[in-house]
Protein backbone atom coordinates (compact mmCIF):
# COMPACT_ATOMS: atom_id res chain seq x y z
CA UNK A 1 0.00 0.00 0.00
CA UNK A 2 1.65 3.64 -0.89
CA UNK A 3 1.43 6.52 1.65
CA UNK A 4 -1.81 7.48 2.58
CA UNK A 5 -2.11 10.89 2.31
CA UNK A 6 -4.41 13.25 4.82
CA UNK A 7 -6.04 16.37 4.47
CA UNK A 8 -7.42 18.26 7.64
CA UNK A 9 -10.11 20.74 6.99
CA UNK A 10 -10.29 22.99 10.01
CA UNK A 11 -9.95 26.63 11.12
CA UNK A 12 -8.58 28.68 14.27
CA UNK A 13 -9.01 32.18 15.14
CA UNK A 14 -9.80 34.54 18.33
CA UNK A 15 -13.89 34.36 17.57
CA UNK A 16 -13.76 30.76 16.83
CA UNK A 17 -11.50 29.15 19.32
CA UNK A 18 -8.90 26.78 18.60
CA UNK A 19 -11.10 23.24 20.03
CA UNK A 20 -11.55 21.92 16.25
CA UNK A 21 -7.43 22.58 15.66
CA UNK A 22 -6.20 21.10 18.57
CA UNK A 23 -8.49 17.62 17.97
CA UNK A 24 -7.47 17.59 14.49
CA UNK A 25 -3.99 18.07 15.25
CA UNK A 26 -4.16 15.37 17.66
CA UNK A 27 -5.82 13.04 15.14
CA UNK A 28 -2.52 14.49 12.67
CA UNK A 29 -0.33 13.59 15.38
CA UNK A 30 -1.45 9.99 15.22
CA UNK A 31 -1.27 9.66 11.38
CA UNK A 32 2.25 10.80 11.02
CA UNK A 33 3.08 7.96 13.55
CA UNK A 34 1.93 5.76 11.56
CA UNK A 35 3.50 7.08 7.89
CA UNK A 36 1.02 9.15 6.59
CA UNK A 37 1.40 12.69 5.42
CA UNK A 38 -0.85 14.91 6.98
CA UNK A 39 -1.72 18.61 5.62
CA UNK A 40 -4.12 21.09 7.65
CA UNK A 41 -6.46 23.30 5.13
CA UNK A 42 -7.73 26.30 6.84
CA UNK A 43 -7.37 29.61 8.54
CA UNK A 44 -5.28 29.69 11.36
CA UNK A 45 -4.87 33.48 12.30
CA UNK A 46 -4.64 35.26 15.86
CA UNK A 47 -3.27 32.13 17.32
CA UNK A 48 0.47 32.31 16.91
CA UNK A 49 1.11 29.21 19.71
CA UNK A 50 -1.42 27.16 17.12
CA UNK A 51 0.27 27.75 14.17
CA UNK A 52 3.35 27.29 15.76
CA UNK A 53 2.22 23.79 16.68
CA UNK A 54 1.26 22.72 12.96
CA UNK A 55 5.25 24.29 12.48
CA UNK A 56 7.19 21.91 15.08
CA UNK A 57 5.44 19.02 13.37
CA UNK A 58 6.19 19.68 9.84
CA UNK A 59 2.93 19.85 8.94
CA UNK A 60 1.83 22.07 6.01
CA UNK A 61 -1.09 24.75 6.27
CA UNK A 62 -3.24 25.76 3.15
CA UNK A 63 -5.95 28.12 2.69
CA UNK A 64 -8.78 26.70 3.31
CA UNK A 65 -11.55 26.06 0.41
CA UNK A 66 -15.44 26.77 1.37
CA UNK A 67 -17.10 25.33 -1.30
CA UNK A 68 -17.42 21.73 -2.53
CA UNK A 69 -16.26 22.49 -5.62
CA UNK A 70 -12.66 24.20 -4.39
CA UNK A 71 -12.53 21.53 -1.95
CA UNK A 72 -12.46 18.51 -4.24
CA UNK A 73 -10.02 20.78 -6.53
CA UNK A 74 -7.92 20.93 -3.45
CA UNK A 75 -7.74 17.81 -2.96
CA UNK A 76 -7.32 16.33 -6.19
CA UNK A 77 -4.35 18.84 -6.50
CA UNK A 78 -2.80 17.52 -3.36
CA UNK A 79 -3.50 14.11 -4.17
CA UNK A 80 -5.14 13.61 -0.72
CA UNK A 81 -7.07 9.65 0.08
CA UNK A 82 -8.90 11.18 2.92
CA UNK A 83 -10.38 14.69 4.42
CA UNK A 84 -11.20 15.17 7.63
CA UNK A 85 -13.87 17.63 8.03
CA UNK A 86 -14.14 19.99 11.49
CA UNK A 87 -15.82 22.70 11.43
CA UNK A 88 -19.68 24.55 12.25
CA UNK A 89 -18.72 27.03 8.95
CA UNK A 90 -18.15 24.80 6.58
CA UNK A 91 -20.90 24.48 3.36
CA UNK A 92 -22.56 20.80 4.94
CA UNK A 93 -22.34 19.94 1.02
CA UNK A 94 -18.86 19.34 0.90
CA UNK A 95 -18.52 15.78 2.66
CA UNK A 96 -20.75 14.55 0.05
CA UNK A 97 -18.93 16.14 -2.73
CA UNK A 98 -16.07 14.40 -1.67
CA UNK A 99 -17.14 11.31 -1.51
CA UNK A 100 -18.48 11.29 -5.26
CA UNK A 101 -14.70 12.26 -6.25
CA UNK A 102 -13.63 9.30 -4.23
CA UNK A 103 -12.29 10.88 -1.43
CA UNK A 104 -13.15 8.99 1.79
CA UNK A 105 -14.00 11.88 4.20
CA UNK A 106 -14.48 11.56 8.41
CA UNK A 107 -16.84 14.53 9.68
CA UNK A 108 -16.14 15.48 13.10
CA UNK A 109 -19.08 16.67 14.77
CA UNK A 110 -20.66 17.81 17.99
CA UNK A 111 -24.47 16.13 18.27
CA UNK A 112 -25.34 17.84 14.71
CA UNK A 113 -24.24 16.11 11.15
CA UNK A 114 -25.40 19.58 9.83
CA UNK A 115 -27.15 17.74 6.85
CA UNK A 116 -23.18 16.00 5.80
CA UNK A 117 -22.75 13.22 3.67
CA UNK A 118 -19.72 11.93 5.07
CA UNK A 119 -17.96 8.18 5.24
CA UNK A 120 -17.51 8.46 8.94
CA UNK A 121 -19.04 10.57 11.24
CA UNK A 122 -17.24 10.96 14.59
CA UNK A 123 -19.01 12.20 17.67
CA UNK A 124 -16.50 12.17 20.73
CA UNK A 125 -18.98 13.39 23.26
CA UNK A 126 -19.98 11.62 26.25
CA UNK A 127 -23.25 9.62 25.48
CA UNK A 128 -23.20 10.46 21.91
CA UNK A 129 -25.75 9.21 19.57
CA UNK A 130 -26.25 11.13 16.08
CA UNK A 131 -29.06 8.85 13.57
CA UNK A 132 -26.29 7.70 10.54
CA UNK A 133 -26.09 4.97 8.61
CA UNK A 134 -24.99 1.59 10.42
CA UNK A 135 -21.39 1.47 10.58
CA UNK A 136 -20.37 4.92 9.78
CA UNK A 137 -20.69 6.39 13.64
CA UNK A 138 -17.71 6.57 15.84
CA UNK A 139 -19.14 7.24 19.09
CA UNK A 140 -18.60 8.71 22.74
CA UNK A 141 -15.50 9.12 24.92
CA UNK A 142 -13.41 5.39 23.41
CA UNK A 143 -13.13 7.96 20.35
CA UNK A 144 -11.63 11.27 21.81
CA UNK A 145 -8.71 12.90 19.69
CA UNK A 146 -5.82 13.41 22.47
CA UNK A 147 -2.48 15.08 21.73
CA UNK A 148 0.56 13.28 22.47
CA UNK A 149 1.47 16.33 25.22
CA UNK A 150 -1.71 14.75 26.98
CA UNK A 151 -1.16 11.69 26.26
CA UNK A 152 2.08 11.67 27.93
CA UNK A 153 0.87 13.31 31.15
CA UNK A 154 -1.74 11.15 31.42
CA UNK A 155 -0.55 9.21 34.99
CA UNK A 156 -0.83 5.52 35.57
CA UNK A 157 -3.69 6.39 38.16
CA UNK A 158 -6.25 8.88 39.55
CA UNK A 159 -5.18 11.45 42.19
CA UNK A 160 -5.20 10.35 45.56
CA UNK A 161 -7.00 12.48 48.51
CA UNK A 162 -4.27 14.72 49.81
CA UNK A 163 -4.94 17.47 52.00
CA UNK A 164 -3.48 20.90 50.87
CA UNK A 165 -3.41 24.01 52.93
CA UNK A 166 -3.16 26.51 50.13
CA UNK A 167 -4.61 24.65 47.13
CA UNK A 168 -3.45 25.42 43.32
CA UNK A 169 -6.16 26.12 41.02
CA UNK A 170 -5.67 26.71 37.16
CA UNK A 171 -8.38 28.23 35.04
CA UNK A 172 -8.14 27.96 31.04
CA UNK A 173 -10.92 28.73 28.85
CA UNK A 174 -10.21 27.52 25.28
CA UNK A 175 -6.91 28.83 23.10
CA UNK A 176 -8.49 32.41 23.18
CA UNK A 177 -11.01 32.75 25.57
CA UNK A 178 -13.45 34.52 22.85
CA UNK A 179 -15.83 34.64 25.95
CA UNK A 180 -13.98 36.52 28.20
CA UNK A 181 -15.13 33.86 31.26
CA UNK A 182 -11.43 33.91 33.32
CA UNK A 183 -12.29 37.28 34.87
CA UNK A 184 -15.44 36.37 35.62
CA UNK A 185 -14.55 33.11 37.15
CA UNK A 186 -11.39 33.98 38.84
CA UNK A 187 -13.49 36.87 40.94
CA UNK A 188 -15.60 33.84 42.29
CA UNK A 189 -12.58 31.72 43.53
CA UNK A 190 -11.49 34.61 44.59
CA UNK A 191 -14.53 35.08 46.43
CA UNK A 192 -14.31 32.12 48.48
CA UNK A 193 -11.97 33.71 50.37
CA UNK A 194 -9.81 30.57 50.44
CA UNK A 195 -6.34 30.39 50.27
CA UNK A 196 -4.88 29.59 46.63
CA UNK A 197 -2.56 30.24 44.59
CA UNK A 198 -4.36 31.02 40.87
CA UNK A 199 -2.89 30.49 37.99
CA UNK A 200 -4.89 32.03 34.86
CA UNK A 201 -4.16 30.86 31.16
CA UNK A 202 -5.09 34.29 28.91
CA UNK A 203 -4.96 34.33 25.23
CA UNK A 204 -5.67 37.99 25.06
CA UNK A 205 -3.99 41.10 26.46
CA UNK A 206 -7.95 42.80 27.27
CA UNK A 207 -8.03 39.69 29.43
CA UNK A 208 -4.98 39.88 31.37
CA UNK A 209 -5.77 43.65 32.26
CA UNK A 210 -9.13 42.60 33.35
CA UNK A 211 -7.48 40.02 36.19
CA UNK A 212 -4.91 41.92 36.83
CA UNK A 213 -7.37 44.82 38.14
CA UNK A 214 -9.03 42.26 40.65
CA UNK A 215 -8.07 42.35 44.01
CA UNK A 216 -6.95 39.12 45.80
CA UNK A 217 -7.75 37.98 49.56
CA UNK A 218 -5.57 36.88 52.25
CA UNK A 219 -3.21 33.84 51.13
CA UNK A 220 -4.13 33.95 47.50
CA UNK A 221 -2.04 35.16 44.56
CA UNK A 222 -3.68 35.27 40.71
CA UNK A 223 -0.94 34.64 38.05
CA UNK A 224 -1.92 35.46 34.14
CA UNK A 225 0.07 33.50 31.48
CA UNK A 226 -0.04 32.75 27.98
CA UNK A 227 -1.30 29.81 25.99
CA UNK A 228 1.21 27.06 26.12
CA UNK A 229 2.17 23.63 25.04
CA UNK A 230 3.15 23.18 28.91
CA UNK A 231 -1.11 23.25 29.84
CA UNK A 232 -0.96 19.34 30.39
CA UNK A 233 1.81 19.79 32.99
CA UNK A 234 0.02 23.15 34.48
CA UNK A 235 -3.41 20.76 34.57
CA UNK A 236 -0.94 17.87 36.29
CA UNK A 237 0.18 20.18 39.09
CA UNK A 238 -3.18 22.20 40.22
CA UNK A 239 -5.01 20.67 42.76
CA UNK A 240 -8.46 22.39 41.29
CA UNK A 241 -9.03 22.96 37.43
CA UNK A 242 -11.62 25.56 36.37
CA UNK A 243 -12.55 25.29 32.73
CA UNK A 244 -15.31 25.62 29.63
CA UNK A 245 -17.08 22.63 29.52
CA UNK A 246 -15.49 22.39 25.15
CA UNK A 247 -13.56 19.42 24.00
CA UNK A 248 -10.64 20.19 26.48
CA UNK A 249 -12.77 18.47 28.60
CA UNK A 250 -11.50 15.22 27.45
CA UNK A 251 -7.88 16.35 27.69
CA UNK A 252 -8.81 17.18 31.67
CA UNK A 253 -10.05 13.30 32.24
CA UNK A 254 -7.59 11.89 30.57
CA UNK A 255 -5.15 13.59 32.94
CA UNK A 256 -7.72 12.53 35.53
CA UNK A 257 -7.95 16.53 37.20
CA UNK A 258 -10.15 17.36 39.81
CA UNK A 259 -12.47 20.20 37.42
CA UNK A 260 -15.30 22.47 37.84
CA UNK A 261 -16.77 23.23 34.63
CA UNK A 262 -18.45 26.21 33.18
CA UNK A 263 -21.28 25.92 30.05
CA UNK A 264 -19.60 28.80 28.01
CA UNK A 265 -21.32 28.80 24.27
CA UNK A 266 -24.48 26.96 23.64
CA UNK A 267 -22.88 24.44 21.88
CA UNK A 268 -21.08 22.96 25.07
CA UNK A 269 -24.73 22.79 26.79
CA UNK A 270 -25.32 19.09 26.17
CA UNK A 271 -22.07 17.83 26.88
CA UNK A 272 -21.45 19.57 29.71
CA UNK A 273 -25.09 18.36 31.61
CA UNK A 274 -24.09 14.71 31.08
CA UNK A 275 -20.28 14.99 31.99
CA UNK A 276 -21.67 16.75 35.26
CA UNK A 277 -24.38 13.82 35.69
CA UNK A 278 -21.70 11.08 35.09
CA UNK A 279 -20.24 12.77 37.92
CA UNK A 280 -16.66 13.33 35.77
CA UNK A 281 -16.78 17.21 36.90
CA UNK A 282 -18.79 19.38 38.64
CA UNK A 283 -20.31 21.82 37.32
CA UNK A 284 -20.79 25.74 38.00
CA UNK A 285 -23.39 26.24 35.31
CA UNK A 286 -23.40 28.38 32.40
CA UNK A 287 -21.15 31.65 31.71
CA UNK A 288 -24.34 34.51 31.38
CA UNK A 289 -25.93 33.03 34.42
CA UNK A 290 -22.19 33.67 36.79
CA UNK A 291 -22.52 37.24 34.86
CA UNK A 292 -25.54 38.23 35.89
CA UNK A 293 -27.44 35.99 38.08
CA UNK A 294 -26.73 36.59 42.01
CA UNK A 295 -28.10 33.21 43.14
CA UNK A 296 -26.20 31.63 40.28
CA UNK A 297 -23.17 33.50 41.51
CA UNK A 298 -23.57 32.64 45.19
CA UNK A 299 -23.70 28.75 44.04
CA UNK A 300 -21.03 28.64 42.35
CA UNK A 301 -18.99 30.19 44.90
CA UNK A 302 -20.57 27.72 47.32
CA UNK A 303 -19.43 24.91 45.34
CA UNK A 304 -15.98 26.10 44.63
CA UNK A 305 -15.28 26.95 48.43
CA UNK A 306 -16.45 22.83 48.97
CA UNK A 307 -14.16 21.77 45.95
CA UNK A 308 -11.05 23.69 47.45
CA UNK A 309 -11.65 22.46 51.20
CA UNK A 310 -12.49 18.80 50.08
CA UNK A 311 -9.33 16.79 49.09
CA UNK A 312 -11.96 13.53 49.63
CA UNK A 313 -14.70 15.09 46.74
CA UNK A 314 -11.47 16.13 44.24
CA UNK A 315 -9.93 13.09 44.57
CA UNK A 316 -13.70 11.46 43.87
CA UNK A 317 -13.98 13.60 40.84
CA UNK A 318 -10.45 12.86 39.89
CA UNK A 319 -11.23 8.73 39.95
CA UNK A 320 -14.38 8.90 37.60
CA UNK A 321 -12.65 10.92 35.02
CA UNK A 322 -9.66 9.30 35.18
CA UNK A 323 -11.47 6.07 33.87
CA UNK A 324 -13.48 7.51 31.43
CA UNK A 325 -11.15 7.93 29.09
CA UNK A 326 -8.50 5.99 28.69
CA UNK A 327 -5.97 8.23 25.79
CA UNK A 328 -6.41 5.33 23.33
CA UNK A 329 -9.63 7.04 21.35
CA UNK A 330 -7.02 8.73 18.37
CA UNK A 331 -5.96 5.17 17.56
CA UNK A 332 -9.26 3.83 17.36
CA UNK A 333 -10.62 6.83 15.30
CA UNK A 334 -7.38 6.26 12.88
CA UNK A 335 -8.22 2.62 12.61
CA UNK A 336 -11.36 2.76 11.71
CA UNK A 337 -10.65 5.03 8.84
CA UNK A 338 -7.70 2.82 7.51
CA UNK A 339 -10.07 0.44 7.55
CA UNK A 340 -12.83 1.88 5.53
CA UNK A 341 -9.74 3.16 3.29
CA UNK A 342 -9.10 -0.64 2.84
CA UNK A 343 -12.66 -1.34 1.78
CA UNK A 344 -12.66 1.57 -0.53
CA UNK A 345 -9.70 0.21 -2.38
CA UNK A 346 -10.74 -3.06 -2.70
CA UNK A 347 -13.90 -1.93 -4.04
CA UNK A 348 -12.19 0.40 -6.58
CA UNK A 349 -10.15 -3.10 -7.79
CA UNK A 350 -12.62 -5.28 -7.96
Amino acid sequence: MSTVRVGLRCDADPQRGVGHLVRCLALGEELLARGATVEVFGTVTGVDWAAGRLAARGIPLHPGPDTPDALVRAARRHDLDVLVLDSYDLDPACAGALREAGVLTLAVVDGDTRGQDADLFLDQNLGADLTVRAGRLLAGSAYTLLGDSVLTARPATPRPATQVERPSVLAFFGGTDAAGAAPVLAELLIATGRPMTLTAVVGRPEITGRLTALRTGPGQSLRPVPPTDALPDLIAAADLVVSAAGTSTWELCCLGAPSALVCVVDNQRESYHRVVAAGLAAGLGELPDLVADDTARTAAVRLLDELLESDVRRAALSARAHAAVDGRGRGRVVDAVLDALDHQWIAQVY
